[in-house]
C-alpha cells in the first residue's frame, strides 16, 4: 500500500499569499505617510503574516489527516484574524492577500492525497 503526497499547490499558494502580505505589511508599517507608519498594529500584522508564511511551510510537510486538519483551523484563524486587523488599518491589498490565501487553504483541503489518506 502506498502512501500518496499530498498536493503542494495550496500550501505554495498559502505560502505565495503571506509573503505578499508581509511586504505589503512591511510597506504600510515602514513608509511615511500611509497612516499606519509605525504602529503597533501594523507591526503585529507583519508578524502574523510572516507567522502564516511559516504556517504554510509547516502545512506542505505535515503527514495523517487530524493533524493536517487541526493545523488548517489554525491557519484559518490566523487568515481571518490578519484579515480583520487588515480591515481595521485600511490595508485593503493585505486582505487580498489573505483572501489569496483562504483560496490556497481550501486547494489543499480538496487535494486528492488527503482524501486518500482518509482510506489508508
Amino acid at each position: 500500500m502506498s502512501r500518496s503526497r499530498p498536493s503542494l499547490v495550496g500550501a505554495i499558494v498559502l505560502f505565495a499569499s503571506a509573503v505578499i502580505g508581509v511586504v505589503i505589511a512591511l510597506y504600510g508599517y515602514l513608509a511615511p505617510l500611509t497612516g499606519i507608519t509605525g504602529s503597533l498594529g501594523a507591526l503585529l500584522v507583519v508578524v502574523t503574516s510572516a507567522l502564516l508564511a511559516l504556517m504554510a511551510i509547516v502545512l506542505a510537510s505535515l503527514r495523517g489527516r487530524i493533524t493536517r486538519s487541526i493545523w488548517r483551523v489554525l491557519i484559518l484563524f490566523a487568515l481571518a484574524g490578519t484579515c480583520f486587523a487588515a480591515l481595521l488599518l485600511h490595508e485593503w491589498w493585505l486582505c487580498a492577500a489573505m483572501g489569496a490565501g483562504l483560496i490556497g487553504l481550501i486547494l489543499d483541503l480538496a487535494a486528492p492525497g488527503d482524501r486518500g489518506a482518509i482510506y489508508s
